[in-house]
């Protein structure tokens, strides 16, 4: 997501390229209030030269050396993490990537013969499945600094984001609440059909993460039907309303119409010309922001498809025709919707999170975004 960000700015708000030096602080302040050991990982792809990597705590690039298949081990890239109560400052290069996090433990990182294998803790057999961790996405480029907080895979152990400007002041996000944490844990135990499903503990019942929707859908925690009444209710509004979807916040007169015929929503544009058409999704499909709701990268069905997988996962198509909605004021309160995502954004002490693929529609995502960055910052918070 980071990268496709930082893309997508418009050239005027990049600053001269010298404003941005090759690595920057990043300041890992540690309130989790845990006693274990942190482990702390740069990864990602260096931006000059499009090799995939790590860098060590001082910001310098090491590639990842040829994998195997069957995937073997990752070269120990993990960097001592402050104790709680403490900070530590490294430095992170030009990368799109990521920033992990895990307690107690390593985390145990295989490359295979196209590259880096990420931890997918949706497998119960996967090696890091018992461990707690979590991971921030950024972009640091000659543009600048994005770095978000992200929840679309999973949540897990709470973390915000924050970068310093060059004028002194710092912005953040990412927070929860107070008691925000058991707070979406307890939403999803306490939500009927298979939502707390989505709660992954240890053996020892201690919860590690709640897994996203789509992750859901896949382990059969969530039925497959899911989000079916709500999209049917959509398709049979559309057949007989037309659904207005401007992508383009800095272009309102850039407009597409959609109606419903038979199965297919058909987009046209001021001509009336059919630009592109989607099939009636399925819950994986909105949860996904995928496969029916494929979004490429491109100016028209990408950024219609963006449209619609925000306002499916919100539950916000059939109270506003008009698309993407300008606040949140209606956001998931229909009976059928992405209850993940409305527990996360509930808990959130600014209301903005990455729950979703497509969160940003509307800018509701959790980011922050600097085009000369003095430093970025990565607080870890309790879980409580």
């Amino acid at each position: 997501m980071a990268l496709a960000l930082a893309v997508a700015l418009p050239e005027s708000d990049a600053p001269a390229h010298a404003a941005v030096p090759d690595t920057i602080p990043l300041k890992i302040t540690n309130n989790s209030g845990r006693s274990e050991p942190v482990y702390v990982y740069t990864l990602g792809t260096q931006l000059s030269s499009g090799r995939q990597g790590w860098a060590d705590a001082g910001g310098a690039f090491h590639a990842w050396p040829a994998g195997g298949n069957p995937p073997t081990p990752a070269p120990d890239a993990s960097i001592a993490g402050p104790a709680a109560g403490q900070s530590k400052t490294i430095q992170i290069p030009k990368f799109s990537g990521r920033i992990y996090f895990s307690y107690g433990r390593k985390l145990d990182f295989r490359l295979t013969t196209g590259g880096l294998v990420q931890p997918a803790v949706q497998n119960p057999s996967d090696p890091n499945r018992d461990i707690l961790f979590n991971w921030s996405e950024y972009t640091l480029n000659d543009s600048g600094l994005w770095l978000n907080s992200t929840q679309v895979d999973m949540f897990s152990a709470p973390y915000a984001v924050g970068v310093q400007r060059a004028d002194g002041s710092t912005t953040s996000t990412g927070h929860l609440k107070p008691g925000g944490y058991n707070g979406f844990l307890n939403t999803l135990r306490g939500r009927p059909g298979g939502w707390a499903g989505l709660i992954q503990t240890r053996s020892d019942g201690s919860v590690l993460r709640a897994l996203s929707p789509l992750y859901g859908l896949e382990n059969g925690a969530l039925p497959r039907s899911v989000m079916d009444d709500y999209v049917n209710r959509v398709w049979q509004k559309y057949a007989t309303t037309t659904l207005t979807v401007t992508p383009f916040a800095d272009q309102p007169g850039t407009k597409y119409y959609g109606r419903v015929s038979g199965n297919v929503m058909n987009f046209t544009n001021g001509a009336g010309a059919v630009v592109t058409s989607f099939e009636k999704p399925d819950a994986g499909s909105v949860f996904g922001c995928h496969k029916l709701l494929d979004a490429p990268n491109d100016q028209v069905r990408g950024p219609i498809s963006r449209t619609l997988c925000a306002g499916f996962n919100r539950s916000t198509l059939l109270v506003n025709p008009n698309q993407p909605d300008a606040t949140s004021a209606d956001f998931y309160k229909d009976g059928v919707t992405n209850h993940y995502a409305a527990g996360i954004h509930a808990q959130m002490a600014d209301g903005k999170a990455y729950a979703f693929a497509f969160d940003d529609v509307g800018n509701h995502e959790s980011l922050v975004h600097d085009g000369a960055p003095r430093q970025a910052c990565l607080t870890l918070d309790p879980l409580s």
